[in-house]
């Protein structure tokens, strides 16, 4: 019978989502990858529990996370039952619908049908009432943003889940899904973007400006790139790597030369500030305080044990921001 360590809110930093009263972990559990039957369900059990002894509450999930499609719902729905049910108001949970889930017309995209559907799917598959957060996962450009956002709120109206979020939204759509929302009386609490220090497009585009004014909280994923800001990539691409298996995520095409020096020099930074490479790019997607939390997978409680301890060091100075810049945003070479 597993009893939940006594000390879990100890160390993890705690971060308010937006203007709203809830609070999320620093560091939260992405479901993904590694969730699924081809992964021993005794390691997947070990990770959610060693995740909630180190105080991170949050599990993240979509309706299309596997291998296959739902199986990371259905074995956190497991875990759930034999580990952490008694633990269940201390868990924020969180699932999205918006890709492709079953044949048809009404199997994708942001159909009131669908969202609805999909989400009693996604609770029947985790044996849960509600979700404490419901996603629309992606924008659909051919369904009213109005229908959408009525999906969610319906959801919240129901009882099936207690707050809403978008996730893969521009600037100006998120906008205007928080101003439906906020008229429909069901506020947007959370943006979930891909953001890391390779990516900056959240930044470039304005959608962290959004945030900041829209008082919406922020939750990143990919914040280690899908590994690439890892220790793996260091000297190549290791056999057993995603990117050796040429993922729809993570190609060997993209692990060039220049990204491997560019990646051996950020490692540089990361030891003079007594972390590993991936601690440093979870420390950078947290600094200052924009974003709320940083999603991390884990294929062992190891793995996730190192990728918690970067909220011991989530500070910077001006002078290795500067140096971080100057390697994965290098000015053009004159001409």
């Amino acid at each position: 019978m597993y009893t939940a360590h006594p000390d879990r809110y100890a160390d993890l930093p705690y971060r308010r989502t937006g203007r709203s009263g809830l609070k999320l972990p620093a560091l939260s559990l992405g479901l993904w990858h590694n969730f699924g039957p081809d992964r021993p369900a005794a390691t997947q059990r070990a990770i959610l529990r060693r995740a909630f002894d180190l105080g991170v509450t949050h599990f993240d999930l979509a309706n299309n996370y596997g291998p296959p499609p739902g199986a990371a719902e259905t074995a956190l729905g497991e875990a759930l039952r034999a580990d952490l049910a008694p633990y269940r108001d201390e868990l924020v949970i969180s699932t999205k619908a918006g890709y492709l889930m079953w044949p048809g017309p009404y199997g994708e995209w942001g159909s009131r049908k669908y969202l609805l559907s999909s989400l009693d799917q996604s609770l029947h598959r985790m044996g849960l009432e509600y979700v404490d957060i419901f996603y629309s996962h992606r924008f659909d450009p051919d369904t009213p943003l109005e229908e959408t956002m009525g999906a969610l709120h319906t959801a919240v109206q129901q009882g099936k889940a207690l707050y809403v979020g978008v996730s893969n939204y521009s600037a100006e759509q998120t906008r205007e899904a928080a101003r439906i929302l906020g008229e429909l009386g069901t506020p947007l609490l959370i943006h979930q973007p891909r953001y890391s220090m390779l990516d900056r497009r959240p930044e470039d585009e304005g959608l962290l400006d959004a945030l900041d004014e829209l008082q919406v909280g922020s939750i990143a994923y990919s914040p280690l790139e899908q590994g690439l800001l890892t220790g793996r990539y260091l000297d190549g691409i290791p056999e057993d790597s995603r990117a050796a298996s040429d993922s729809p995520f993570l190609n060997s095409e993209a692990v060039t030369g220049e990204l491997v020096g560019r990646l051996r020099a950020l490692d540089e930074i990361a030891r003079s500030r007594g972390q590993s490479l991936a601690q440093l790019a979870l420390a950078w997607v947290l600094r200052g305080g924009r974003v709320t939390s940083a999603l991390v997978g884990a294929s062992s409680p190891r793995q996730l044990e190192d990728s918690v301890a970067a909220a011991r060091n989530l500070d910077f100075d001006a002078d290795e921001l500067a140096r971080i810049d100057a390697i994965v945003r290098p000015e053009p070479a004159p001409e």
